[in-house]
């Protein structure tokens, strides 16, 4: 599990096909890194990875088919910054919202705004999750734990602040930027009680 709260920039280092997989190196030259152990999980860009080999200032991690397939990592790139989070731990402040990594769908940067000292960005969500989205709700964006202040059919505004705007990879996302995304835990969790209430009763 994650908060949501961004605590390092990294950077992809290496992408190596490996028998239909990836294999991706990510660094993070500011020490960050130093203490991950074999096996910890790291959300890199929201996707919850496995480091599975180090190198100096980073790590290793495989990337299969289905991670590849739903979230946007087989579009990263040599040089791309990522964002990066280690895991919760109990000593851990819980700043955000409880985020798992595994991202439900990739959506679409449609528009973005100046204002006061901040940026107001607008996504659209798939329409299969789109209805887990609700204003004042959480959602999860590129690892990144945000409120959501508007909601419009598929389409969801977000009000980014100075210090999110230029500490993670959102001040450079350009219009029509694919991006991760993941509901908040609480609004799946309810609607599969209510299905199951409903198949209760209709039994």
């Amino acid at each position: 599990m994650f908060t949501g709260i961004i605590e390092a920039q990294g950077r992809i280092a290496a992408v190596e096909p490996v028998g239909g997989d990836l294999r991706m190196t990510i660094t993070e030259p500011g020490g960050y890194l130093a203490d991950a152990r074999l096996g910890d999980s790291i959300a890199v860009n929201g996707v919850c990875l496995t480091a599975v080999a180090f190198v100096p200032s980073g790590f290793v991690a495989d990337l299969s088919a289905e991670t590849l397939a739903a979230t946007t990592a087989g579009r990263w790139d040599v040089g791309q910054v990522v964002n990066l989070e280690k895991a919760l731990t109990p000593a851990k402040p819980l700043g955000g919202h409880l985020v798992s990594g595994h991202v439900d769908g990739i959506g679409q940067l449609v528009g973005k705004h100046e204002e006061a000292r901040g940026w107001r960005l607008e996504f659209e969500a798939p329409q299969a999750i789109a209805r887990y989205i609700a204003r004042k709700g959480s959602i999860t964006i590129d690892g990144i734990s945000l409120t959501v202040n508007a909601v419009a059919g598929r389409r969801f505004g977000v009000m980014i602040v100075p210090h999110t705007w230029t500490h993670t990879s959102l001040g450079g996302l350009a219009a029509g930027g694919a991006v991760n995304l993941e509901v908040d835990l609480i609004a799946r969790y309810l609607e599969r009680l209510l299905t199951a209430r409903e198949e209760e009763n209709k039994a």
